[in-house]
């Protein structure tokens, strides 16, 4: 009687310890897995304020390119009012543009690809300046395309429009750069100033 009195005993302790290592084991599943929540959202906080780094020094880096875009749309502006001779003092302003512009902020892969847009852009700009309007304006038309890779390359602050026009160059067609949604055409000036469309926005 006494053994079976043991035994009972012996498989109530066994049982209770039994359960509370089961216990203990859930705890410890449990403060594992809230530790590792813990640091999964520490990672995510750290992730975020990285891409927040990220997205600030792009913005600073994407205002240097100001200057050249501003005078790039006077040219626009120029060429939609039909103007030879703002067109050529915008070109000037190109010119200067990119001779102020800070180079030390770009990095090498940025750099040679910036001295080549620069080269076509004032090589345009030139022509630009000395040269009827038609001139005038197949030289806006490759400067566009300089414009927008140099957009591509390092960014911008401003908010701008990709527009293109489909009946230019014998409709060929050929694309520029704005500052508002409104249609204006500097390929085709007053004979049809609002022939295009809207094809991207930047920013």
């Amino acid at each position: 009687m006494k053994k079976t009195i043991y035994v009972i005993a012996f498989s109530i302790l066994f049982l209770s310890a039994c359960k509370n290592d089961k216990k203990q084991t859930e705890s410890h599943d449990a403060s594992m897995e809230e530790t590792n929540m813990h640091q999964q959202d520490e990672h995510s906080s750290m992730d975020n304020s990285s891409m927040q780094g990220d997205l600030k020094s792009t913005t600073e880096k994407n205002s240097s390119s100001s200057e050249i875009i501003d005078a790039y749309l006077q040219l626009k502006n120029a060429l939609t009012e039909d103007s030879k001779d703002k067109a050529a003092e915008a070109g000037n302003k190109i010119l200067t543009a990119f001779s102020n512009f800070d180079m030390t902020k770009l990095s090498d892969e940025q750099h040679m690809t910036y001295m080549e847009i620069m080269e076509n852009s004032k090589e345009h700009a030139e022509h630009i300046i000395k040269s009827p309007i038609d001139h005038q304006r197949e030289h806006f038309e490759e400067l566009s395309k300089d414009v927008n890779d140099l957009i591509e390359l390092i960014g911008t602050d401003k908010t701008l429009y990709v527009d293109f026009c489909p009946m230019y160059n014998n409709n060929k067609g050929a694309m520029w750069l704005s500052e508002t949604e409104t249609i204006k055409n500097p390929y085709l000036g007053s004979n049809m100033p609002t022939c295009g469309n809207i094809q991207k926005k930047i920013n």
